[in-house]
């Protein structure tokens, strides 16, 4: 009687169905794993044949992708596209020349006003700070002072200093006005 209640356990419907339903996944999955070396290899190789050849192991159950993930490469191709960007773009920094002295060509500091071995004007100070100025920079970056501004001394009085500067503005313009008409005549 044992034996006939196997029989008909294995010819049921439910089983059958089942044994079918398992035997689907298990395909579905052997296939997901082919396609899944497929896409790896592609981004992870730059040869056809090695690809279709990734993709063949691949189809071999459960082995198959086993051993490609043993030989495949590291990295993949971004990665490598990206590592050999930023080594160039090391490269280049690393040959960008060090700041010289434009007369004896010793290297210097960005933050020198004279160059320590020839002595030559490499920046000027600023008026306030006295921070090392670039040529073509209008007002100092650190106090704001403008370029060519000079400090006074504040010991006389105060309102004396400012009735001198009102009465220098005027003439200054006049003068200007006066030297733009005579060149012009």
């Amino acid at each position: 009687m044992a034996g006939s209640g196997l029989s008909d356990i294995f010819h049921s419907t439910a089983f059958e169905v089942t044994r079918n339903l398992g035997l689907f996944l298990v395909a579905v999955f052997w296939l997901g794993l082919a396609f899944w070396v497929y896409r790896d290899a592609r981004r992870r190789l730059d040869d056809g044949w090695l690809v279709a050849t990734a993709s063949a192991v691949g189809l071999v159950p459960i082995v198959g992708p086993l051993v490609y993930l043993l030989f495949r490469p590291p990295e993949t191709l971004a990665d490598v596209q990206a590592r050999e960007i930023e080594v160039r773009a090391l490269r280049a920094h690393l040959r960008r020349p060090e700041p010289q002295c434009p007369v004896c060509r010793s290297g210097i500091e960005a933050s020198y006003l004279v160059c320590p071995v020839c002595t030559t004007q490499l920046k000027q100070p600023c008026a306030t700070c006295k921070a090392p100025l670039e040529p073509l920079w209008q007002a100092c970056p650190y106090c704001a002072t403008p370029v060519g501004a000079t400090v006074e001394s504040l010991t006389g009085d105060l309102d004396t200093a400012l009735t001198a500067e009102a009465v220098a503005i005027p003439q200054k313009r006049r003068s200007k006005a006066a030297g733009g008409r005579a060149a012009a005549s």
